[in-house]
């Protein structure tokens, strides 16, 4: 018993705050769910998911703006809209797409107490913080912001296509602890990243000096890492079909290569109190091939061109201003680019609830989840998100998961996340015979009118699933 408390509060202390991908989370009868906690107490045998259709998520969102406060067919000027957006805009928001598509996938039972699960996705991801400063200064000038720093820390932002293949192991101890395990091989297919980016552009006034201001680049240090990049890049002529179709032939066996795991459990504290807790995708990618760094470093300071007019004979040139300024810049404001590998991690996904139920229900002999009768309302709180590179993004969600018959169940979740305080979701899962079809939506209310909603999720699949042998 003490060693089952030392691992609760082991995963406890670890998991703060996750991705909020809720609906299908500690599901029992849907093997997606061993996917977000190897832990999970499942009610089947086997599983063989339908090629490319056993599991398809999409998500995109973003904080503080949506497209029609930027695109918005009304009377006002789209410039006053994008001044406005900037404006209420923070280096804090972001943006996010994340995209998951489940290739194969299949398990089966391994004794009495053991279930094995295997599979091949892919996925890709894309997280970009607001670049406040630098959109200002690009889009307003410095002219209205003279003593004031534009930082060049707010450019920050991942992105990364990559596809997994994984092997996981879950495990029921006894009746009450279950746990598991995933090991995750990446093979990556493109990625870009710049983060700790740092310097800062500043205008002052001096009056006294040769000209009125003195604008200066102070501390500049940023890089951007690409891999899977450079080889498209450099080929002539290449179109956007050919470059897609350059990236699809890496979907299988890409260029770059990273080691993963997940762990998860499910205790259940009494008959209807039970408690569970995941981390997936602790993980390392390794760029190695295929890499092109962009580096940009270095500090200047000018007060701005001084021209001269002295009496010039018929042999003598005018003095090459510009071309003494641009040398200038090249001293001091240097770019490199390199072939250097360098590794990344993997976005680091939470999730952790409790979960209680009610109206019980006597089922017949089951082999693997052993928690006879069920209860067919199950009422829970979950909180999960996922790690970027200024913290982790969260959200709480609380549902009520409904068994209605043998063969039928849904989900009905209300979530607060930083996206939206009004986030609405529906999770129907049905099963005729051994097929099984379900279909997730999240943010409901989102869905009546796109252009204003913060974040839209989807979620569908179809598989096999085997309560017998």
């Amino acid at each position: 018993m003490r060693n089952k408390l030392y691992l609760i509060i082991f995963f406890f202390a670890g998991v703060c705050f996750s991705q909020n991908r809720p609906l299908l989370y500690n599901v029992d009868d849907l093997p997606q769910a061993l996917l977000q906690n190897p832990g999970t107490r499942i009610d089947f045998t086997r599983h063989i998911g339908v090629p490319f259709f056993s599991q398809f998520h999409v998500f995109a969102g973003s904080t503080g703006v949506t497209a029609y406060d930027v695109f918005a067919d009304n009377d006002t000027d789209i410039n006053d809209r994008i001044r406005r957006v900037m404006n209420d805009l923070s280096a804090g928001d972001f943006f996010s797409v994340n995209e998951q598509l489940e290739i194969l996938s299949f398990g089966w039972k391994v004794g009495q107490r053991g279930y094995f699960s295997t599979g091949i996705y892919q996925e890709l991801d894309v997280f970009a913080y607001f670049p406040k400063d630098p959109a200002v200064l690009a889009f307003e000038g410095n002219a209205d912001y003279i003593g004031e720093n534009f930082n060049f820390s707010d450019a920050n932002f991942t992105g990364e296509v990559l596809t997994v293949y994984h092997a996981g192991f879950t495990y029921k101890l006894d009746p009450q602890l279950s746990f598991g395990g995933r090991l995750k091989l990446y093979s990556g297919i493109f990625n870009a990243e710049s983060t700790q980016n740092q310097g800062v552009f500043r205008t002052d006034a001096t009056p006294g000096g040769p000209n009125f201001y003195t604008h200066a680049v102070e501390g500049l240090d940023v890089m951007v890492n690409t891999s899977g990049y450079a080889s498209l890049k450099d080929r002539e002529g290449m179109t956007v079909d050919q470059a897609m179709a350059e990236l699809l032939s890496r979907s299988f066996f890409g260029q770059n290569f990273g080691l993963g795991v997940d762990f998860g459990f499910n205790y259940r504290v009494t008959e209807q109190f039970s408690i569970n807790a995941a981390i997936q995708d602790l993980g390392l990618m390794f760029h190695q091939k295929d890499v092109e760094n962009y580096h940009y470093f270095g500090s200047y300071s000018t007060e701005g061109l001084e021209p001269l007019f002295p009496e010039l004979d018929d042999n003598e040139a005018t003095i090459p201003y510009w071309d003494i300024f641009e040398e200038e810049l090249d001293i001091n404001l240097k770019d490199e680019t390199t072939t250097s590998p360098y590794n990344t991690w993997r976005p680091l996904k939470f999730n952790a609830s409790f979960e209680i139920g009610t109206g019980k229900a006597i089922l017949p002999c089951d082999y693997l989840i052993s928690k006879k009768p069920r209860y067919m309302n199950l009422f829970g709180m979950l909180v999960s998100g996922v790690n970027r590179p200024k913290g982790p993004t969260y959200g709480v969600t609380a549902y009520w998961d409904r068994k209605v018959t043998e063969n039928f169940r849904f989900r009905l979740a209300y979530g607060v996340d930083e996206y939206s305080l009004t986030k609405l979701g529906l999770m129907a899962s049905t099963r005729l015979k051994n097929f099984n079809f379900y279909l997730a939506a999240n943010d409901i209310i989102g869905y009546t009118n796109l252009a204003k909603a913060n974040s839209a999720s989807l979620q569908f699949g179809m598989q096999f699933i085997f309560k017998y042998l």
